[in-house]
């Protein structure tokens, strides 16, 4: 292994131990009540297979595995557009918060299928185009951290959609990556049956998808399932988005065929600079991963136009992700373009004048068959996309910079004796 590739890996790793210090959210679902005057509101459904035994107060779910498909009802407040950056998530700094600073809870009820989707069907009531938008959390996300991301996602983008958060069992830990990608598999049919009760619900007109990190493998798993069992995707499913998709290219390509293209549109944000899939092409076989690929080199612009896949090149986007990891969700100018195309409907060239050449845009295909921004995301072994979302390391701190170091330093050695 060269000496730049041993500086880059250490940096990548110094970079995981940055974040894995940082304190997590604790707690945080507990109801503060009344939402406070000038603050930002966000009301959305929550579907889960995770547990609730021995949850902690304000923590409603854990990160082990459900016996069954769970529902809650959570409005989150946001702090006045004013005081926050877009992108940012405020993690409230103790309790209770305080909510013209920080994100706050505002409502956190737990409830059966049927009250569940009676909330939802009046919300899309009111909604232009009574369309959701499903968002599929990654690797090493707690049950609060992916609530709290969708909350943010949901304003900064300003999308009309009634969000819904599709919640896995993650255990939130950096080193817990293949219990996060079993819970992945284990959780593929709940995912398929929420999708099809929102096909099935006649308040619900359109149906969006946006999947992040390891969400990527269990969000086309159960889309893959969908069309080999109806033959198709259903109409409904309008857009699938896909950042920063940690997967194998093989596998991915495999997955489309199966699923199939015509009917949904698809899009996925990719970057070169994306230091987490660079460490994680080297740890899984120096296969291209499709969020670290070059939309325009071969074979994979081909493979894109022959599947109608748009390609959002992010490589000179900047965002407060030092990985680079999470700049869908982080950079203002992308998480705005995305809320504009799923409430347009139109790409996110098509959008509003000059998006595609400020995100740096390659489309692939033809935009009148391509449709929208849409996507599945998919995430590294390694991070997430908002750093206070990474392992805080407990006591073994030293013992997990060893083994994440050398894991890291053998896939990279490997890579350079092939």
């Amino acid at each position: 292994m060269t000496r730049s590739r041993r500086k880059r890996f250490a940096a990548i790793v110094g970079l995981l131990f940055l974040a894995g210090c940082a304190g997590r959210p604790h707690g945080v679902l507990v109801p503060i009540g009344m939402q406070a005057p000038g603050t930002n509101r966000v009301d959305m459904l929550v579907a889960t297979t995770r547990s609730s035994v021995g949850a902690e107060p304000g923590e409603l779910f854990t990160g082990e595995r459900g016996e069954r498909l769970a529902f809650a009802d959570i409005a989150v407040s946001l702090p006045p557009d004013s005081v926050r950056k877009i992108g940012d998530v405020q993690w409230p700094q103790s309790s209770p918060p305080d909510p013209m600073k920080e994100f706050a809870t505002l409502r956190a009820d737990t409830m059966d299928e049927g009250a569940a989707f009676a909330r939802l069907d009046a919300r899309i009531a009111k909604t232009p185009r009574r369309q959701v938008l499903v968002f599929v959390h990654g690797f090493n996300t707690r049950f609060e951290e992916a609530v709290y991301r969708l909350a943010q996602i949901a304003h900064d983008s300003d999308a009309t959609a009634v969000p819904v958060l599709f919640t896995w069992p993650s255990r939130g830990k950096l080193l817990a990556y293949g219990y996060d990608h079993e819970s992945a598999s284990y959780s593929r049919d709940a995912l398929e049956r929420l999708l099809q009760h929102l096909v099935d619900d006649k308040s619900v007109g359109e149906i969006s998808i946006l999947a992040h990190s390891m969400g990527n493998w269990v969000t086309t798993e159960a889309l893959r399932q969908m069309a080999i069992r109806d033959r198709g995707l259903p109409a409904k499913i309008k857009d699938v988005m896909l950042a920063a998709p940690d997967v194998d290219f093989d596998v991915f390509q495999n997955q489309i065929a199966q699923i199939g293209s015509a009917s949904s549109r698809y899009t996925i944000f990719v970057s070169r600079g994306d230091e987490a899939l660079a460490a994680s092409r080297r740890v899984w076989g120096d296969k291209p991963r499709v969020g670290g690929i070059d939309p325009t080199a071969t074979p994979f612009r081909q493979d894109l136009k022959k599947d109608n896949i748009t390609a959002v090149d992010l490589t000179d986007v900047k965002s407060d992700d030092p990985l680079g990891h999470g700049t869908f969700a982080q950079s203002p100018e992308v998480v705005r373009a995305i809320g504009r195309s799923l409430a347009s409907g139109q790409t996110l060239s098509a959008s509003g004048a000059g998006v595609g050449d400020k995100l740096g845009q390659v489309a692939i295909g033809a935009a009148s068959t391509v449709g929208s921004a849409a996507g599945v995301v998919v995430s590294a072994p390694f991070a997430v996309i908002d750093p206070r979302t990474r392992d805080n390391f407990g006591d073994n701190l030293e013992a997990v910079g060893t083994n994440l170091g050398a894991t890291v330093g053998a896939g990279a050695d490997a890579v350079e004796g092939r």
